[in-house]
């Protein structure tokens, strides 16, 4: 199969079911994944397709979102690497906002058994990992719950956060850059995402490397509104020299 045929059928996989991965592609086609990478780089040059992590998805799917199970697969030695990081981050008492995200919950499980903060987030996951930490004060804020990420969302979250001043904010997102912001696929979350982020002091962005570039349908702030970013060391001396410039903290774990 020539070139252009295989990327001619990519194309018609990505469209058919929103996202292509890199190994599935090679082995479909009998070739390395290096060859898929090239062929997926040529259809992102020609504006076909997005480059995602480990694949890719079909041009103007700014809303696509990969379920909770399936995000947590993505990273997952970096995001390790993130949430110890973060912990650094960790007030020796006061309060915390933990976002909804597969990186915030793995930050709930690395919490020091001496830690006697009081927590409040409104992902089931997290609050899951810290319900039988013994220390801490948690506080699960409610609301419906979006089943692709088992976050509380809506109005019941938005009043919820509106009375809270925390001391710090361990925040997600599905995409973060200097020109399109933080941004995240789904209107009702991006709206709790403000609205936590409002309701802290100290923003702390914990994203692994791969969300940086993309760009999502929801924004929902700017990384003007993070004090330090947290993330691994895909993200590139030059990137993150770029982002202290503009005045948010990188920390590269």
């Amino acid at each position: 199969m020539y070139a252009a045929e295989r990327q001619q059928e990519i194309l018609r996989l990505a469209r058919d079911s929103g996202r292509v991965d890199v190994l599935s592609l090679a082995e479909e086609f009998q070739v390395t994944a290096e060859t898929v990478r090239r062929d997926l780089k040529a259809l992102d040059r020609a504006g076909l397709v997005r480059r995602v992590h480990g694949g890719a998805i079909p041009a103007g799917r700014l809303d696509f979102e990969p379920d909770l199970a399936e995000r947590d697969t993505v990273a997952a030695d970096e995001k390790d690497r993130i949430a110890r990081a973060a912990l650094a981050e960790l007030p020796d008492d006061g309060s915390v906002i933990l976002d909804a995200g597969t990186t915030a919950a793995r930050l709930a499980a690395e919490f020091p058994l001496e830690s006697d903060v009081t927590v409040v987030t409104h992902g089931l996951p997290v609050a899951a990992r810290l319900a039988d930490h013994p220390g801490l004060t948690l506080h699960l804020v409610g609301g419906r719950i979006r089943h692709r990420t088992r976050a509380a969302v809506d109005d019941w979250a938005l009043r919820a956060y509106r009375e809270i001043n925390a001391d710090v904010l361990f925040l997600a997102t599905n995409g973060f850059s200097l020109e399109g912001g933080l941004t995240t696929p789904d209107l009702a979350e991006a709206a709790v995402k403000r609205a936590v982020i409002a309701a802290a002091r100290r923003v702390v962005l914990i994203a692994d490397s791969s969300k940086f570039g993309q760009q999502h349908f929801a924004r929902f702030g700017d990384l003007s509104d993070v004090d330090v970013l947290i993330t691994d060391t895909g993200l590139s001396p030059e990137n993150a020299l770029a982002i202290e410039r503009a005045g948010t903290e990188v920390v590269r774990a």
